[in-house]
């Protein structure tokens, strides 16, 4: 696969994690009343929001020309996981540091 057939995908999965999964996290925290949670709690509830976007990452037909793509998407899913788990998403780390500090 081509890099320019995965550039949307690769844009959405460098946005998702923290503009969907940190957004929708620090809101449960907030009307939880949780201003300190933990970065691992933060983390996990991130990652919560986040893999109720799999509907949407797994809406393409199971043609074959869709194929590569699935498994692409596959991959980016679990990588950007990963990452948010070991602490090494810049951007939910960033995310999360704004919440306990402006909670």
């Amino acid at each position: 696969m081509r890099d320019d057939e995965r550039f949307e995908i690769q844009r959405a999965f460098d946005l998702l994690p923290h503009v969907l999964g940190c957004s929708w996290a620090s809101i449960w925290f907030r009307m939880n009343k949780i201003k300190h949670p933990t970065p691992d709690e933060f983390r996990k509830k991130t990652i919560d929001y986040f893999k109720m976007m799999e509907p949407i990452f797994e809406s393409y037909p199971e043609d074959e020309k869709f194929q590569d793509i699935k498994k692409y998407i596959k991959f980016r899913e679990k990588e950007e996981i990963q990452k948010i788990l070991d602490g090494l998403n810049p951007e939910v780390e960033k995310r999360y540091k704004r919440y306990v500090d402006y909670g």
